[in-house]
């Protein structure tokens, strides 16, 4: 389990693409304790270390995981968000993140202001039911506040602290981001379907 406030920005030392996975080594400064089946959120996304080396950690991906995020789209050199699992004494200063990516959005708009930047992301299909303004969403395993959402747009304010330290500081138009939505909009709808109808009492 994850907060959504990144740790540190890390680099993609080394992505070796297989048939149907990948075995990424990330480099980061706060990767110095992990041991060996620690979880890190890398761009939102929860990868178990399988081997720990002095200041990197290599991550085996999954069909499943590549399908489903952006990390396939990595290559060596690029800087992505790292965040370790959140432990019971933390501060939770975002929101309860899974590390369990929904799907990838487009970014399909930015608007810079004096002390803030404006980010649209056209979300995938299905996922725009589960944000409400002013809730939460995750983009690259970056917990933010959403302001507005239009069909399957949503709009998220920038921050200068989220653009110095993050990799949503340097994302332009066009790029893709790894969208977690939150979970229990997700367990309220399925609640909502599973509950009897009114009058069939069981």
């Amino acid at each position: 389990m994850f907060t959504g406030i990144v740790e540190d920005l890390g680099v993609v030392t080394d992505n070796e693409r297989m048939t149907d996975s990948a075995r990424l080594t990330i480099a980061g400064a706060i990767l110095d304790d992990l041991q060996p089946g620690d979880s890190v959120a890398v761009n939102g996304v929860c990868l178990t270390a399988t081997d720990v080396r002095t200041g990197a950690f290599v991550a085996d991906v999954m069909d499943e995981t590549l399908q489903r995020s952006a990390l396939g789209l990595l290559d060596v050199g690029a800087t992505v968000n790292l965040e370790r699992a959140v432990m019971a004494t933390s501060r939770l200063g975002g929101h309860l993140v899974q590390g369990h990516v929904d799907g990838v959005g487009r970014v399909s708009g930015l608007r810079p202001a004096q002390r803030w930047t404006e980010l649209d992301v056209d979300v995938p299909g299905g996922l725009a039911r589960y944000v409400v303004s002013k809730g939460s969403i995750t983009l690259d395993g970056v917990s933010l506040t959403v302001a507005r959402v239009e069909d399957a747009t949503v709009t998220v304010s920038l921050i200068p602290e989220t653009l110095a330290r993050t990799t949503l500081g340097s994302r332009e138009v066009g790029d893709s981001v790894n969208v977690e939505v939150d979970v229990l909009a997700k367990y309220v709808e399925r609640l909502l379907q599973s509950a009897p109808e009114r009058g069939d009492r069981r």
